[in-house]
């Protein structure tokens, strides 16, 4: 018998009636402890596959970040670990309980490209627990990632947990070991990727810490850092971090007779741009922070995400949002250089 039009229409309307039925007489298992049926778990990770596939074609990978492992694992024990583990710290029975169970990265990251890692880390997998990037803007935070994904399956326990918290005992007037896993106990010890602290005023310190707790200041990894202070922990955190020393950085002291580059001493006039000492060569400009002696890599990285209106933070970010609008690449390569190259004044 052909069926008629109207046979369909019926057909159409008892379907998703009928769906509903099932689902409202909860028939339909969801408990995590009886798994998947195979077909259903092939079907579930083939999408996953095809659909990160996709999704990164076209997405060029850049040339690895300097010395961003430190960073990058410090996020990962905190962020990462307590689902996937990591070098000597095994997943817990609860994780290990979870449909799908998270897998241990070590050993799944080479099946991966560097663009679907990437993917991954930013956008997250759903129906997995497996979240996006706490801050989407932060591209380079996620490529970040994806190095230190890429040297996972070589850290040993050792290597991991001195990347996760510098080793040694802490001396005195340190940092907090959360915060010195990255800029070190002195909070001038951090790699290419970390800003040093130390001697920073404690109203930047301040505004900067706020900026990342209410998320004005993008970044995935300090909001994660961040996560649990208090507005009064925060506080006490920048008074801290101000009162440790600057220190002496004798490699930045015999660079620092390089002629400046015009942008930090003039700017340029004709794209608005004002000379970087004019704010952040003046002692005691309390909402300017201290750029002499700064990685390099650093500076130059900020100084991006200024320009792509990326960056946010304190009261002055606008002004610096404004500012690098106008710099070419080149510019900011030699500025960075330069401050970085600069020897810290009291």
């Amino acid at each position: 018998m052909k069926p008629r039009p109207r046979h369909i229409l019926y057909a159409a309307i008892a379907a998703p009636v009928a769906a509903l039925l099932v689902a409202w007489l909860g028939v339909i298992g969801v408990g995590a402890a009886s798994g998947h049926w195979a077909l259903t778990e092939w079907f579930l990770h083939f999408a996953m596959r095809s659909s990160v596939r996709t999704a990164s074609l076209g997405e060029t990978a850049p040339p690895p970040p300097t010395d961003a492992l430190r960073p990058a694992a410090g996020h990962f024990a905190t962020g990462c670990a307590p689902c996937h583990g990591a070098p000597g710290v095994p997943r817990p029975p609860s994780v290990q309980a979870m449909l799908p169970t998270p897998p241990d990265l070590a050993s799944v990251v080479g099946t991966w490209s560097d663009a679907e890692l990437h993917r991954i880390v930013m956008h997250g997998v759903r129906f997995t627990g497996m979240p996006a990037w706490p801050d989407p803007a932060r591209e380079d935070e996620g490529w970040m990632m994806v190095a230190f994904l890429r040297a996972l399956p070589d850290l040993d326990p050792r290597r991991y947990a001195e990347l996760v918290a510098p080793p040694g005992a802490p001396p005195e007037d340190t940092l907090p070991a959360a915060c010195a896993g990255c800029h070190g106990w002195t909070g001038r010890d951090g790699d290419a990727q970390v800003p040093r602290l130390a001697g920073q005023s404690e109203a930047y310190l301040r505004a900067s810490l706020d900026a990342y707790a209410r998320g004005t200041r993008a970044s995935g990894v300090m909001r994660q850092a961040v996560t649990g202070l208090s507005a009064d922990d925060r506080a006490t955190l920048a008074r801290m971090l101000a009162a440790l020393p600057p220190g002496d950085d004798a490699s930045a002291t015999t660079r620092a007779t390089a002629e400046p580059p015009a942008i930090a001493t003039r700017g340029r006039s004709e794209t608005g741009v004002p000379a970087c000492l004019s704010c952040h060569g003046r002692p005691g400009q309390a909402g300017a922070p201290r750029l002499e002696g700064q990685p390099a890599d650093y500076l130059a990285g900020q100084l991006r995400l200024f320009r792509d209106g990326v960056r946010g933070g304190g009261p002055y970010a606008g002004l610096m949002t404004q500012a690098a609008s106008g710099l070419e690449d080149d510019e900011i390569e030699a500025v960075s250089a330069w401050f970085a190259g600069r020897a810290a004044r009291d």
